[in-house]
């Protein structure tokens, strides 16, 4: 039985700690699979078997304090009046008054005799107390119960232990000693804020990727014909659409979906995939990428993808899934969060017992260091170190036409000591034209040859032939059948077998130095020679890669002598040529083991090689099975991305590294301050809340 992909959108996420619960509960229902991103609450796993797996596994998510989306909920249940992340804010001003009326008595100065009264400080600091543990007190209770007690245990500890202490100390002789109603007030009013500013922070991170998930309803020029023959175009809905409808796009209009120029020129505004807002000109058999808008133009087209088939589909499952995956940076972070809060609750009792039977202070200056120490130990710091620092880097990557498909590569990036290139289609433009040719045969008869066996490949050089030498007349195969690095065989319903490619796919001895050659029945019928321009940002990349003190090498599977003139053209290190797909992942595996390598490429060839390098970069325009392969698609400028690509990992994994510095100060300074009763627990409640805005200021300096 196949597995099911799930996918939810889970709110109420505030930290590492609660990306674990839910790991937990899932597993607990021996779902697989699982992954979950705290920064933008997306929940996938996979799971074989009826929906009750799934209704338990939903149920005890939701036991846990969460809330889920899973598109299923009905209209009803789907219409809440407000995102999670303002609830914090509804109840910061629900407590704010209170506790304000409650910390005027700390104003050096100012004497309210009324405020004095314990009852009164009582029945303000009780509203304060049960909006608090309505949320806090369930949510902690809750964790507890999944077996990863969560942050706010720490906060419903310290809040209660203050709150209960003060009521103890209404019926003592001299309850002014005992009351720390504003204590107990203040930690609630002042958490509430922290979380709401921790998340609006959050996601400010996440409007770029929002914007690309964000699912358009386009209403698209649907073509059809009757019986007639005449011409109709009536509106539909992009959703309707299927592959193979006709479309009519005009000026100013979005594409629906992915299409296939038929007739007509434009500009293409592709901004929205590629990050570059100058047009784009599309001819008769270009794709236009659905979601990009006809600047200047009118076009006619026909439907390729739809769906989740589309290239932005493609792009926003690979973002989602990069945001997912952690670095080898963060697997510290998560392995402290996980026990961050038992050691906690250890170190605040460690501090009571210390402090009240062994350094002779009095039990509530000792209970108001332990209060200290649960209220400013802050795990949300350490647990969002990372996942808010790559939300930031894949969202500038975005809009800066770059993909990190594997969020991995971002940090490997930094290590980088040989980049690997392609030849055609990639240091080169992959825009072909025939120079020249020779026939032995016919020269229709050659063309025909050729065209009948390039129409069937995907490769670049076929496609600009197929475009060169179009025609109606085809010849019929029997058999027709692409090899990888050499070309294309086919055998007609006669047994005749026919061949065009490179000279190793020629049994006859031929002239070496030409592009392609053909044969009949393995006899040569003639050669093509193809011309292909150097990109015009390939001679600064090699510039900056020297900068950087990156080895350079082309590994391409096209002739010694064209790879020499590109390569000394832009001053590239080593060429290895004549290269089959075998051989180009052999020497892949063997220079990643070496040393980390970068290997750049664009087409079916380079997929086995993208895959075995350290990190794999591909371009926009690539081949779909070479995109599938990278950990990086530079979605637009060709190369000229790569260095900003590079320099973007860099700093990102730096940036991950100085949140963690903080984070990781932050608890480590702060907790020893607070036992040895240097910190009010108000002041504590202050700097923990303050301590996801340095992360966040540290994030925002940084993005």
């Amino acid at each position: 039985m196949q597995a099911e992909k799930i996918n939810w959108k889970v709110e109420g996420m505030t930290c590492a700690n609660c990306a674990l619960s839910i790991n937990k509960a899932l597993e607990k229902e021996g779902l697989s699979n699982i992954s979950v991103n705290v920064i933008s609450g997306d929940v996938s796993f996979d799971t074989i078997g009826s929906n009750d797996v799934v209704s338990k596994a939903r149920k005890r998510v939701e036991g846990l304090g969460y809330s889920i989306n899973d598109g299923l909920v009905s209209q009803n249940k789907s219409k809440q009046s407000r995102p999670g992340l303002s609830k914090y804010m509804i109840r910061f001003w629900i407590s704010l008054p209170f506790t304000a009326v409650l910390m005027l008595h700390m104003i050096p100065g100012l004497h309210l005799h009324w405020l004095m009264n314990p009852w009164v400080q009582l029945a303000l600091c009780v509203p304060v107390y049960i909006v608090g543990m309505e949320y806090f007190g369930v949510s902690a209770i809750k964790s507890i119960r999944s077996g990863i007690p969560n942050m706010n245990v720490l906060i419903a500890l310290g809040s209660t232990a203050a709150f209960v202490y003060s009521i103890w100390g209404l019926f003592q002789d001299n309850p002014a000693d005992f009351l720390f109603f504003e204590t107990a007030a203040s930690i609630i009013t002042i958490v509430f804020l922290g979380y709401y500013l921790e998340d609006v922070s959050v996601a400010r991170t996440q409007r770029t990727i929002k914007e690309l998930t964000k699912e358009h309803v386009v209403m698209a020029n649907m073509i059809a014909y009757d019986a007639d023959g005449h011409e109709h175009v009536f509106p539909v809905e992009n959703k309707a659409l299927k592959v193979g409808d006709l479309v009519l796009v005009k000026t100013g209009e979005q594409v629906p979906s992915d299409c296939k120029i038929l007739s007509g020129e434009a500009e293409v505004n592709e901004a929205l995939i590629t990050g570059e807002s100058v047009p784009v000109l599309k001819k008769q058999g270009d794709i236009i990428i659905g979601g990009s808008i006809v600047s200047n133009g009118n076009l006619k087209a026909y439907v390729t993808a739809t769906g989740k088939d589309t290239v932005m589909s493609s792009i926003v499952s690979m973002m989602k899934k990069a945001q997912t995956e952690k670095p080898p940076v963060q697997q510290l972070a998560d392995r402290i969060s996980a026990v961050f809060i038992p050691v906690v609750l250890a170190i605040a009792l460690a501090t009571w017992l210390i402090n009240y039977f062994m350094a002779d202070i009095s039990f509530q200056q000792s209970l108001l260091r332990a209060v200290a120490v649960l209220v400013i130990a802050c795990p949300c710091a350490m647990g969002l170190a990372t996942p808010a620092a790559i939300a930031v880097g894949l969202g500038r990557a975005a809009k800066n036409g770059i993909l990190f498909t594997d969020v991995k590569r971002m940090e490997l990036f930094r290590n980088v000591k040989r980049m690997v290139f392609d030849k055609t289609g990639t240091l080169t433009t992959g825009k072909f034209s025939i120079e020249k040719y020779h026939c032995l045969i016919d020269d229709d008869q050659f063309k025909k040859v050729v065209y009948s066996l390039e129409k069937f490949s995907a490769h670049p050089i076929a496609k600009s032939i197929s475009v060169a030498w179009k025609r109606k007349d085809l010849l019929r195969w029997n058999s027709i059948e692409e090899i990888k690095g050499l070309g294309m065989k086919a055998t007609d319903r006669e047994g005749n077998h026919y061949f065009i490619g490179s000279v190793s796919g020629i049994d006859d001895d031929a002239e070496p130095g030409h592009s392609l050659y053909v044969s009949i029945n393995n006899k040569l019928t003639g050669w093509i020679d193809i011309s292909d321009e150097i990109r015009p940002e390939a001679k600064d990349l090699i510039a900056f890669c020297k900068s950087q003190g990156i080895e350079t090498v082309i590994l391409s599977g096209d002739t010694e002598e064209k790879c020499q003139k590109v390569g000394h053209a832009i001053g590239i290190d080593t060429i290895v040529a004549n290269q089959s797909p075998e051989e180009k992942l052999a020497k892949l595996e063997q220079w990643s083991a070496e040393k980390p390598t970068v290997m750049v490429g664009d087409g079916i060839n380079d997929a086995p090689a993208l895959a075995k390098a350290t990190i794999s970069v591909s371009l926009g325009e690539a081949s779909q099975l070479a995109i599938q392969s990278a950990g990086v698609v530079l979605t637009s400028g060709g190369l000229s991305k790569l260095p900003t690509a590079m320099l973007l990992g860099k700093h990102t994994y730096g940036t991950v590294k100085s949140n963690l510095f903080w984070a990781f100060s932050y608890n480590i300074v702060a907790i020893p301050i607070a036992a040895m009763g240097m910190l009010h627990p108000t002041f504590a409640a202050l700097i923990m809340g303050g301590s996801d805005v340095v992360l966040a200021l540290n994030k925002t300096l940084n993005a």
